[in-house]
């Protein structure tokens, strides 16, 4: 049997890697070189994958986390880990069961890839670019590469999704499934910093805020809420919290949506109250702008008591109870305005795609197009960061293959 694999990402190389274990396989990828987008993910290291257990694997799993099961357990991180280093690469795990190259270089994770697909026999063709997906009688009958037609038994689609555009990724996989009948769910750029109209976010650019723990409310509907670090920037807010808050999105109309930082969650109110009263009691007549870097970072404290309307010029001993419960309550529910999302040039992930309801968990095959199989970012899936996208990209790529 010959089967083609359209997309030379994680997907699709996973997915000739399994193929090929049974049958004649050609990989198509229209770039100069495999694994492109792979290359800069995680800022060149590549974080491809987590340590996790199957629960909190599934946890981290933003939309349609059910359909992955089979995928999932045909194929684990374990299992993903075992084959990359049997392959000669070394592994490393860091904070938070993230799971990199020892090396740090995400090109390491591109040649073991390279040599598992050689050592498998799998026909790679580069600059070659996928016209049209053939079929004839509902069944997959080949392709249209650079103007020539190629007969094909099988078709693996794994063309990404919208991210990073510059490295191939633009939404050309969907093009054709929508061609053939599937429906894409609505696309939007996900892990994503966010972008807020507020003078402070620019006062505030570079300060990087730890252990605290953010909320994205959009009305009264808490749609996120996780204990971390973010970033300021020039346009607004940024971070590893920021960036999971941004896959609970629901109305990207923003009417009403704002983010709450809780800058001290491992007080209560009532034990941060006590605090202020201990620094203030401890440095009598010292003014308040000098005694809140002892709560935060200076910068902070500053912008802290323009948002809640305080001079830092007064001395703590003439700051009134109704003052200091506005300092607590800044710092327990700091608020930021949010209007938007940045360009989805930015976004780490896309968020939609071919409708999983259309494509058959055990195969990834497409219920529409017998022969068709989709892997990876074009289907409807996403998670948080963490190495989680990687998986759901080399597991849905392993079972397409294998089916």
């Amino acid at each position: 049997m010959r089967v083609a694999v359209v997309g030379g990402g994680p997907a699709g190389m996973m997915a000739a890697y399994a193929a090929a274990q049974n049958h004649e396989v050609w990989l198509f990828e229209k770039n100069e070189k495999l694994g492109k987008k792979l290359f800069i993910t995680g800022k060149g290291r590549c974080n491809l994958t987590n340590s996790a257990d199957i629960e909190s694997f599934f946890s981290s799993i933003c939309r349609n986390a059910k359909f992955l099961y089979s995928a999932f357990y045909q194929f684990t991180n374990q299992d993903l880990m075992e084959a990359l280093e049997k392959n000669g690469l070394k592994l490393k795990e860091e904070r938070g069961g993230r799971v990199f190259p020892a090396s740090d270089k995400s090109s390491d994770v591109i040649k073991t890839l390279e040599r598992m697909l050689k050592g498998a026999g799998v026909v790679i063709r580069l600059y070659a670019h996928v016209d049209e997906i053939l079929i004839q009688s509902g069944r997959i009958a080949g392709l249209a590469i650079n103007g020539e037609e190629m007969p094909f038994d099988k078709v693996v689609l794994a063309t990404g999704g919208y991210s990073y555009p510059l490295t191939g990724s633009t939404g050309e996989g969907h093009e054709m499934a929508q061609k053939l009948g599937h429906t894409i769910e609505q696309i939007h750029p996900s892990l994503i910093p966010l972008v807020s109209p507020e003078p402070i976010c620019k006062q505030l650019q570079g300060l990087s805020l730890k252990n605290v723990s953010l909320a994205l409310l959009e009305g009264k509907k808490q749609r996120y809420f996780e204990q971390g670090e973010m970033l300021f920037t020039h346009f607004g807010v940024s971070g590893p919290l920021v960036l999971s808050a941004s896959a609970q999105i629901c109305d990207y109309g923003f009417a009403d949506t704002k983010i709450e930082i809780d800058l001290k969650p491992a007080l209560s109110r009532e034990q941060l109250d006590r605090r202020i009263l201990r620094d203030f009691e401890e440095l009598k007549g010292k003014q308040l702008k000098n005694v809140l870097p002892k709560l935060y970072p200076k910068a902070l404290g500053i912008e802290i008591l323009k948002k809640i309307g305080l001079s830092g010029e007064i001395s703590v001993g003439e700051v009134s109870r109704a003052q200091r419960e506005s300092l607590v309550q800044a710092t327990k529910a700091f608020s930021i305005k949010i209007t938007g999302v940045r360009s989805i040039n930015e976004a780490i992930i896309t968020r939609g795609g071919v409708r999983t309801r259309e494509v058959n968990p055990s195969t990834m095959e497409s219920r529409k197009i017998s022969g068709l199989f989709f892997a990876g970012e074009l289907l409807d899936l996403d998670a948080y960061t963490g190495g989680f996208n990687l998986q759901i990209a080399f597991s849905t790529g392993y079972l397409a293959g294998m089916s």
